[in-house]
């Protein structure tokens, strides 16, 4: 019945290879638990400060290089229906014009011409993002310049079959998560077409991650390692202690990467230790594109990506609906498939993902300058801490409401340590914060 559903709505043969794959370890009652004992903690690990400078070579691996930013997602958190790359960032520009810029000024100004760039968008973001990238006609190479993620579809619980909700049918479907980045290249012939180009090496970043950039030293260390897989992680601090971190496994030494959901109950506080488990991926990655053709191959085109299971209901907004369970993978995840790996450690500016209005606030103003390569980076006079913003998530959760509380746009936050509001307020122009500011409006 679930390759039946999968083929019926379109789903690839190899997306339906390893959502099967990882149906049977869950029917084997696997549910990707990573107990403490099985792992050690990553001790010490290069700095990209301490990678030597590009040389004149980088030019060559440029064009060897595919750039790829994951785009499937809906800014739903922020109250929208729309892909979540079509916010305003800075000005006018979105995070889509900030990426669409960056790649061309790195084709034009490191000789390099024929970078090629792809866009993983989802069926719910494809639309609206081509029909914005019109304004950039050169950014697709021959013509292409995406490929879609797929869909799986939600199991009932019970019985480990695709649930059906007629009241509403899409509901019955859920995203596979950033892990099927390699089953969708290879569904859609995006890998093997890469490769006949004669492209090596693949970099991929999310795209609200617009400190996720084609940094030369990473990609010159990662071509000399000859490593599959690069990871870059960064120190984990006290607000990362719930998220994911990399480890080794005892049994091989292989490097992998352990989710909250892949943690058992027993081992929390040793998860959430970050002076034991220090660093967290940062969901940018450097991949050898012939070196995962081959694993596919080897593997009957599935990489045995480690599972990530949630129990949910089918109606989200509906407890009282079928539980089902929601099979996910991550991208990072692919970290343990191959036998050369490593991770470097990365400053905290190249992961900078706007996943709430505090964020996007942070952005928008001149906290943050924008630079020639189009980055946007902390002004020098904050020393690398940016503000730190908690806006109350009654009021300003949501973009819409957000924005009517900005008409003006952002204060200046160039000078402010920390802003916390409570309550509902709108902001006047012109508006200086500096030091501890602390609203309270009722």
């Amino acid at each position: 019945m679930i390759e039946a559903k999968m083929r019926a709505g379109g789903v690839t043969g190899a997306t339906i290879g390893a959502f099967l794959a990882a149906v049977e370890k869950v029917a084997a009652g696997e549910r990707g638990q990573i107990p403490e004992a099985t792992i050690e903690p990553v001790a010490e690990l290069p700095a990209l400060a301490s990678l030597p400078p590009a040389g004149p070579e980088s030019g060559a691996l440029l064009n060897q290089l595919a750039v790829i930013k994951l785009n499937g997602g809906l800014g739903t958190g922020m109250g929208l229906d729309r892909a979540k790359s079509l916010i305003r960032v800075k000005g006018e520009d979105t995070f889509l014009d900030f990426i669409a810029k960056q790649i061309l000024r790195l084709r034009t100004q490191s000789g390099a011409p024929q970078l090629a760039f792809y866009l993983m968008d989802s069926f719910s973001t494809q639309a609206d993002t081509l029909a914005y990238l019109q304004k950039y006609p050169s950014l697709a190479i021959d013509g292409e310049l995406d490929f879609l993620q797929s869909k799986v579809p939600k199991l009932a619980a019970a019985t480990l079959q695709p649930v059906t909700w007629p009241a509403s049918p899409e509901m019955e479907w859920c995203p596979p998560g950033h892990g099927d980045l390699y089953p969708s290249l290879l569904g859609c012939g995006l890998l093997a077409r890469l490769l006949a180009r004669g492209i090596k090496y693949l970099f991929v970043s999310n795209s609200d991650n617009l400190g996720a950039t084609v940094d030369l030293r990473l990609l010159n260390h990662f071509a000399a390692s000859g490593d599959s897989f690069l990871m870059e992680v960064a120190t984990r601090t006290a607000a990362d202690r719930k998220g994911g971190h990399l480890a080794r496994r005892r049994t091989d030494g292989r490097l992998l990467l352990r989710e909250s959901a892949q943690c058992p109950a027993a081992d929390d506080a040793q998860f959430q230790d970050i002076t034991r488990h220090r660093f967290f991926n940062t969901n940018n990655l450097w991949i050898r594109l012939d070196h995962l053709q081959a694993e596919l191959e080897k593997r009957g085109g599935v990489l045995p990506l480690a599972l990530i299971t949630n129990t949910k209901t089918v109606d989200p907004r509906d407890a009282a609906s079928p539980k089902v369970i929601q099979i996910e993978s991550a991208m990072g995840a692919a970290i343990e498939c191959f036998a050369q790996t490593g991770a470097v450690v990365v400053p905290r500016n190249r992961f900078a993902p706007v996943k709430t209005t505090a964020d996007l606030l942070a952005l928008r103003s001149d906290a943050y300058v924008l630079t020639e390569d189009y980055l946007l980076v902390l002004d020098p006079s904050r020393h690398g801490q940016p503000p730190v913003i908690d806006l109350d998530n009654k009021y300003y959760k949501l973009l819409p409401d957000f924005e009517a509380a900005f008409p003006h746009g952002a204060p200046s936050l160039v000078n402010c340590e920390s802003l916390k509001v409570t309550g509902k307020k709108i902001f006047p122009a012109g508006l200086v914060l500096e030091g501890k500011v602390a609203y309270s409006e009722t």
